[in-house]
């Protein structure tokens, strides 16, 4: 038991010199976020969040058709043919 309190201490007292050693190497206003920093938190997946997935489209909107890019003869027949099969898969 005494042992571990020891090395409780120890590692304490080496989190404390590690903290005043960065406060010195980063300014102030940067110190807040230096856990974003840390080996371990750099390591760790980001955590997933409601925005990063779904999207609620309102079906009133019409989208206005544009070209991207210019699409001569075959190739404009073979990506209208391919698009009117997504639309009939309903894979939009």
């Amino acid at each position: 038991m005494v042992e571990v309190d020891k090395r409780r201490k120890e590692k304490k007292k080496e989190r404390n010199k590690r903290k005043k050693e960065a406060k010195k190497l980063v300014s102030q206003r940067f110190y807040k976020k230096i856990h974003v920093y840390r080996k371990k938190a750099s390591e760790r997946m980001s955590t997933r969040k409601i925005y990063d997935h779904v999207f609620n489209v309102k079906k009133e909107i019409l989208l206005r058709r544009r070209k991207v890019y210019l699409l001569l003869g075959e190739e404009r027949e073979k990506v209208c043919k391919f698009v009117e099969e997504l639309i009939e898969k309903k894979v939009y």
